[in-house]
């Protein structure tokens, strides 16, 4: 099977989560990703846990790529890039803003010597703006854009996000699909581009109920205020008797009365609307007097989008992620070691090679003989 990214070479200088998982979707459609490494690796190959000496997420996140350990610092080592810049399509960086091109290889110097190249730059707050050179992780951008504030939880216990949104839909989602778009404007005009991708931007196109409600009322909605955010009974988590949580996501009416009836709500409340907090407290008494076994053939036989919130463990085991093979894909971090899942990554399986072999992690420099120009001529400064 001819995979639609065959062919096609990426650089990838960064570093964590969000370029990484960018490129290992690349990978997986068929590039041949080579991971840019400093002298002792990137800082995810430390990071625990780890199996047989190798970090699982970073192996999770790695596996199938090509590794070049090299320090950019020296001018010398850096000119061993040159043969791998002239014939890569795509460079993927993760710097600050300014790092690359202080390094010399910022757009402008990369283009100069391959103008068909499609240059991405992974920030927090993007190439420029009063923000660009700010440090940030996950929990920051979505704090500065007011995603956060939507539903932060209550201020005596506020809650931390089980995902890191701004990473991956901010991240790495714009990342991979921009670059397909790049690549098929070069393949049409023969010339590459430049791609600014700000985690934070993304993270208001996430607030878009509360935008389109700002739109319609001029206001934007309080902390658990939106519908969504946990401003309506037909949109909540409601404890169980014996401490699971019933995913109510009951929007439309016939899912709604499907569901009060389902719980025996008496039919004055099912009219939320004329008070959503008497309903919703009504809603919470009621099933936090029964547990979980109780309400879930209750609710699985009314099929009104509200469910039993699963543990990872048990998400893991349903014969449906299952049937559809999330888990199929396996990696292992030697040729002689046990394999396990490989990360679950949206893309269609018509576009990955089917599951095999599990995929290997390459070892930190184990291709610069392979691809590197010749060994510096730059003395080495210990």
């Amino acid at each position: 099977m001819t995979q639609p990214l065959a062919g096609v070479t990426v650089l990838d200088f960064t570093t964590l989560l969000p370029g990484p998982l960018a490129t290992l979707m690349l990978a997986e459609a068929g590039a041949e990703v080579i991971k840019i490494e400093r002298p002792g690796g990137e800082e995810m190959r430390a990071a625990r846990p780890q199996r047989d000496g190798v970090s699982a997420a970073f192996a999770m996140l790695n596996a199938g790529k090509r590794s070049v350990e090299i320090d950019l610092k020296r001018a010398a080592e850096r000119e061993r890039l040159a043969p791998l810049i002239a014939r890569a399509d795509v460079l993927v960086e993760q710097f600050r803003p300014g790092v690359m091109d202080r390094l010399g290889l910022g757009y402008e110097a990369v283009r100069a010597k391959n103008p068909r190249i499609v240059y991405c730059s992974i920030s927090g707050y993007g190439q420029t703006g009063p923000r660009a050179g700010e440090a940030g992780h996950d929990l920051n951008y979505i704090g500065a854009t007011g995603l956060l504030a939507l539903n932060p939880g209550p201020a005596e216990a506020p809650t931390v996000p089980p995902a890191l949104v701004a990473d991956i839909a901010g991240g790495s989602m714009p990342a991979v699909i921009n670059i397909l778009l790049a690549l098929r404007r070069r393949d049409a005009t023969g010339v590459g581009c430049r791609l600014d991708i700000a985690m934070t931007d993304a993270m208001f196109t996430f607030a878009w109920h509360a935008l389109a409600a700002a739109g319609a009322h001029g206001r934007l909605p309080a902390a658990g205020e939106a519908p969504l955010c946990g401003g309506s009974p037909r949109y909540q988590l409601y404890p169980t008797e014996d401490g699971r949580l019933v995913a109510c996501a009951a929007l439309e009416q016939k899912f709604w009365l499907t569901f009060c009836a389902a719980i025996g709500l008496p039919p004055a409340l099912a009219d939320d609307a004329a008070d959503p907090a008497a309903t919703k407290r009504e809603v919470a008494r009621i099933i936090r007097g029964r547990p979980a076994a109780h309400w879930r053939p209750i609710l699985a036989a009314a099929d009104c989008c509200t469910t039993i919130v699963a543990s990872l463990e048990e998400a893991l085991a349903d014969p449906h992620f299952v049937a559809r093979g999330l888990f199929a894909h396996r990696i292992a971090p030697a040729a002689d070691k046990a394999a396990s899942p490989a990360l679950p990554l949206p893309l269609a399986p018509l576009f990955r090679e089917p599951p095999g072999p599990p995929k290997r992690v390459a070892t930190l420099g184990a291709d610069n003989d392979a691809l590197l120009a010749g060994p510096p001529t730059e003395p080495s400064r210990a």
